[in-house]
């Protein structure tokens, strides 16, 4: 709800420091007071259009802070936490500043926000509902989301969403296999003949450099035979390098005993040196007798890589992807082979989920249906309390084309209503005045009451136009509704400001400095029943104003 709410140089005020409680809390004073400035800096605080004029006069800018402390499962702290903002879990602590310039800043626990960000989080935490506007009434799309809450259809309206998405999704895989299939048999005779060359290419992956490897080892082959020969003649031509070695080692073994072991390692290095030759020479006769010396080789390696490369420029590809461009065109073949098998499942498929759907929807409609006939009932009741005994009101559900059809179901709905005897019903938003609507959105809040997630709602002056018992009947209501909800009221009702838990009065009054600023007081007891006094005798405050003011606060004097 909301804690508490400090203005700074708004219109008329210089500086305000309000706190709230729950329950009704009522504002009242005198006409052109200032308790639309209030609601002003409330809007503010809460997204509204900034505009220079509410600058007070010989003040650089506005501040409005307002402080709220949701519940911990509210939708704003999750909104808050997917936005990465410290302090989700906090009191929030709202702030607008407004400069002369126009230039607006926000932020919600010091931290800059957008207006955008910030109209989100006002729109969670408060609702304000005006003489002349009303915005859930007025706007006929949230006809439905009204109807849905009456009837606790939260469930049923998930499902048919749920259902939705899975048909939508269904005409999607269709259609994209129609398009392929389209597409498949307008080019049915290229892609065979590009799947019949890369057949018979029969190409594998990593071909390309496997061959190019290949091709530069045959065709160094001349010069790589000749390196060959001439080792092979250094290590066993007439002067063998083996047979050298052998010789200068039996040389030293034979005085090898007389050397007392000085010439053993030089006989084993000469061993090791002649061993190593062999092995050199083995290798050179295995790597001679494997070498690919045949010049037919290289022609037809050639005349394989060659192939491989142009294939794939012919079809703009890596050479690499060759193989999987043949089992890609396979399977577009095979789409044409099977006459489309694919497409007839996904097909049926479409038509299952629209099935789904369309049960799921039929669901939803009956369940609507009930839950209008017990709204509408339930208005009727409310009605006639609040000044509307002439009026009807009816809740209209009007099948949709299949076109139409969404993820909020199958049918339309919309508010309607007749205010005077013999005129038929219309709109809402077109038939009912400014007051009529805001009595409206009364009677629907109470009848609402403890659905909605917003935890605050603002009236201003519901009860314009009407008094005595009307007026009782309205602030009853209002006093009903505050027992679950933060409830803010301007009115001028003395019968509506009677059942307020807290009283605020507004007044506008001269300045030390000869101007004019505005003040907002909170009422005690004794206070409050003068007030209430004044609201109903006017400037002169009699006896039988405050004893009838004691008795509509429900106590005696």
């Amino acid at each position: 709800m909301l804690v508490s709410l400090s203005i700074r140089d708004v219109v008329l005020i210089e500086r305000l420091e309000l706190s709230f409680a729950s329950g009704l809390s009522v504002f009242t004073g005198e006409t052109g007071a200032g308790k639309s400035i209030l609601l002003d800096s409330l809007g503010l605080a809460l997204g509204a259009r900034a505009e220079t004029g509410l600058i007070r006069t010989g003040a650089s800018q506005l501040s409005v802070c307002a402080v709220f402390d949701p519940p911990s499962d509210h939708p704003v702290r999750r909104l808050l936490k997917d936005q990465d903002l410290d302090g989700a879990d906090q009191d929030l602590i709202i702030r607008r500043v407004v400069g002369g310039d126009g230039r607006s800043k926000a932020f919600i626990n010091d931290q800059a926000i957008s207006v955008g960000l910030l109209r989100q989080v006002g729109d969670s935490l408060v609702e304000i509902h005006g003489q002349f506007e009303s915005h859930g009434l007025m706007d006929p799309s949230n006809h439905g989301a009204v109807l849905d809450a009456h009837g606790a259809l939260s469930s049923l309206v998930a499902a048919v969403s749920d259902a939705w998405s899975t048909w939508r999704d269904a005409i999607k895989a269709k259609t994209l296999a129609q398009s392929q299939l389209s597409s498949a048999r307008a080019e049915e005779e290229s892609l065979r003949a590009a799947f019949e060359e890369l057949e018979a290419l029969a190409p594998k992956p990593g071909e390309d450099a496997a061959l190019a490897e290949r091709r530069s080892l045959l065709m160094q082959g001349e010069k790589l035979v000749e390196s060959m020969n001439a080792a092979m003649e250094a290590l066993n031509g007439p002067s063998a390098v083996e047979a050298a070695l052998r010789t200068a080692c039996r040389a030293l073994e034979r005085v090898a005993d007389k050397a007392e072991g000085r010439f053993d390692p030089v006989i084993a290095a000469l061993d090791r040196a002649a061993i190593e030759v062999i092995e050199a020479s083995g290798e050179l006769d295995r790597i001679s007798a494997d070498l690919p010396l045949d010049p037919q080789a290289l022609e037809k390696v050639e005349e394989r890589l060659f192939a491989i490369r142009a294939t794939a420029r012919k079809h703009h590809v890596e050479a690499d992807t060759l193989a999987a461009l043949r089992d890609d065109l396979k399977r577009r073949l095979s789409l044409l082979t099977d006459s489309g098998g694919d497409l007839v499942r996904l097909a049926k498929a479409e038509q299952a989920a629209r099935a789904r759907y369309a049960e799921r929807a039929q669901e939803l409609s009956k369940a609507r249906a009930a839950a209008a006939a017990q709204l509408d009932q339930a208005l009727a009741r409310e009605l006639p309390p609040l000044k509307l005994e002439q009026a009807r009101f009816a809740t209209q559900l009007t099948a949709l084309d299949e076109a139409e059809w969404s993820a909020n179901g199958i049918e339309r709905v919309q508010f309607l209503v007749s205010t005077n005897p013999g005129s038929p019903l219309a709109p809402l938003a077109k038939v009912a005045s400014g007051g009529e609507l805001s009595r409206f959105m009364l009677a629907l809040k109470v009848i609402l009451a403890g659905q909605s997630a917003i935890p605050t709602i603002v009236f201003d002056e519901v009860d314009s136009g009407i008094g005595g018992a009307v007026a009782a009947a309205v602030g009853d209501r209002l006093e009903r509704l505050g027992l679950g909800l933060q409830v803010l009221v301007v009115t001028h009702s003395p019968q509506v400001a009677a059942r307020g838990k807290s009283h605020y009065r507004v007044a506008k009054g001269a300045t030390q400095g000869g101007g004019t600023a505005t003040t907002v007081t909170a009422l005690e007891a004794p206070q409050k029943q003068e007030e209430i006094a004044r609201m109903l005798a006017g400037e002169i405050i009699t006896p039988e104003a405050r004893a009838a003011a004691a008795s509509l606060m429900g106590r005696l004097i």
